[in-house]
C-alpha cells in the first residue's frame, strides 16, 4: 500500500491542531498570532517548522502548559493517538494542579448575591452607571 513517510518537521498551527489543544487551525493561528504559544521561550509565527525534541509553552485560559514534542502528525485522530504526539513536563503539570486548587479555594472568597436583580433594581444599576462622574 501507499505508506507514509514519517514526517521531519511540520507546520505549528498544523501540529497544535493534530494535538488537540485547539478545535480549528484557525483557532490556533490566533493563538499564535495572540502569542499565547511560544517554542522555547520565544514568540512564533504560524508557519514555523517544529521538530521532535522541541519544547513548547502553550496558554489555555488560565492553564500554561509545558510540553515536549514527541511525534509529528499532520492529521487529527482520536485523543489517545493525540496524547501520544507530546509529553508534558512534571513541573508543568504540578504548577496546573496548584493553580488549579488555589483558584477553586479562592472561588469561596467571592460574594455572589442571593437572587438576580428586580426590574426596579436593574433600573437603578443603570441610572447609577450612566450618571456622569463627579
Amino acid at each position: 500500500m501507499n505508506e507514509a513517510a514519517p514526517l521531519a518537521r511540520l507546520r505549528l498551527d498544523k501540529w497544535l491542531w493534530a494535538a488537540r489543544f485547539f478545535k480549528t487551525r484557525s483557532l490556533a493561528k490566533a493563538a499564535i498570532e495572540g502569542g499565547k504559544v511560544q517554542l522555547a521561550g520565544q514568540r512564533v509565527k504560524v508557519s514555523r517548522e517544529i521538530a521532535v525534541g522541541d519544547h513548547l509553552q502553550i496558554r489555555q485560559g488560565w492553564e500554561l502548559k509545558e510540553v515536549r514534542v514527541e511525534a509529528l502528525s499532520d492529521q487529527r485522530r482520536g485523543a489517545p493517538e493525540a496524547q501520544a504526539l507530546y509529553r508534558e513536563t512534571e513541573d508543568s503539570v504540578a504548577r496546573r494542579e496548584s493553580e488549579a486548587a488555589a483558584r477553586k479555594a479562592a472561588g469561596g472568597m467571592i460574594e455572589r448575591p442571593a437572587r438576580r436583580p428586580s426590574k426596579k433594581q436593574r433600573r437603578q444599576i443603570h441610572r447609577f452607571k450612566e450618571s456622569p462622574g463627579d
